[in-house]
């Protein structure tokens, strides 16, 4: 049938919802016609991948009618299960409850991890039921993308920056669900622009930016921490920027597991240097995720754990942000060595910080 197999309605291509059309293991979907149209049902876990398709930028809508109690997700620029982005339905949180603000949530897919925890800035309440379709509607121009869910005029979700590592790729879906009207539009963007939208941190300068990194070495079970895992004077260390937010991403740099695609236990080092006037006591607000065992001048600091769903896990719901934690860093004049190191077992891996002023501080 060949690349773009779907049919023209109106000013949309319908896209066939027929068991032809799609990827997927055996018993994870179903194909029937419903009283308004073909369907397709969601019924066990697992991908269904649009076949034959590559989009980047349009318009995509359908009706999503979550029968799963957890998520109901949707991908798009969609290369594999390792590089995508997932705009999905956290169903617990949202139904019964519009005012949630984790009821919807975009995260991408990078190098086999989904970021959820380490992007708690792409989420928000939403208005959708299990009895009934919901109304989805995607927009997606370049780096930004606006999501309507039961909405026609008021966006649900606006991604200023889309995160991924892809730009164009098909269409999927998983969570138990069912799918009907499933429309693209090629290209109608609706007027919302290429280039992406302003970080409101651009012109912070407290945040702690630029950073020396090691690689990554795994920790083996049951070892908790030790100090033969500290660098060296042999240790390799390479620049590394904060993206959008202040954000070290390490799942961008070191992704899941090379053998299994997923988090595994693991460390690496960052360091960096501040520049005080004299001696004086400074805040520092600090996210991460999963772990850090901080040293101020090759003194211990501060160690702690954000596990999420478990009783040390950090406000907000254990998640990376400048809410986790408040470490005071007392400065000594001149030069002072910042060196953390971060571990990881779940989903997404990295950290933020901002000082509360630069009084007399110099990054």
């Amino acid at each position: 049938m060949g690349l773009f197999f779907w049919t023209m309605m109106g000013k949309g291509q319908v896209i066939p919802l027929r068991a032809a059309n799609w990827d997927f293991k055996p018993g994870v979907a179903e194909f029937t016609d419903g009283a308004a149209g073909p369907v397709m049902k969601i019924v066990a876990r697992g991908y269904v991948v649009l076949k034959n398709t590559d989009f980047a930028d349009g318009t995509i809508e359908f009706d999503d009618q979550p029968v799963d109690e957890r998520f109901a997700s949707f991908f798009f620029h969609w290369q594999d299960s390792v590089e995508n982005e997932n705009f999905y339905f956290r169903t617990a949180r949202g139904v019964g409850h519009p005012d949630a603000m984790d009821g919807v949530q975009y995260a991408p897919t990078i190098k086999g991890v989904n970021c959820w925890d380490i992007m708690l800035h792409y989420q928000a309440p939403a208005t959708f039921g299990q009895q009934e379709p919901n109304h989805v509607k995607l927009v997606i121009s370049g780096k930004q993308m606006r999501v309507y869910v039961n909405s026609k005029e008021w966006p649900t979700l606006e991604v200023p920056r889309l995160e991924g590592n892809t730009t164009h790729g098909t269409l999927a879906f998983s969570g138990k669900a069912i799918i009907s009207h499933l429309v693209i539009r090629p290209g109608q963007t609706e007027g919302l622009s290429p280039a992406e939208g302003v970080d409101p941190t651009s012109t912070d300068s407290r945040y702690i930016r630029h950073w020396q990194v090691t690689a990554a070495d795994n920790i083996p079970d049951p070892v908790d921490f030790s100090m033969a895992f500290m660098p060296g004077k042999q240790t390799v260390w390479s620049p590394v920027v904060a993206e959008r937010r202040g954000l070290v991403n390490l799942t961008r740099l070191y992704g899941g597991d090379p053998a299994s695609g997923h988090p595994v236990h693991r460390i690496c080092w960052l360091k960096t240097n501040l520049h005080a006037d004299k001696a004086r006591r400074v805040q520092l607000r600090l996210g991460f995720l999963d772990e850090v065992w901080m040293f101020l001048n090759g003194n211990w600091l501060y160690v702690d754990k954000n596990f999420f769903r478990w009783p040390i896990a950090k406000v907000p719901d254990g998640r990376l942000s400048l809410e986790n934690t408040m470490i005071t860093l007392p400065l000594q004049q001149g030069d002072n060595e910042l060196l953390v190191g971060v571990g990881n077992n779940f989903f997404g891996w990295g950290i933020m910080a901002r000082l509360d002023d630069l009084d007399g501080v110099r990054l």
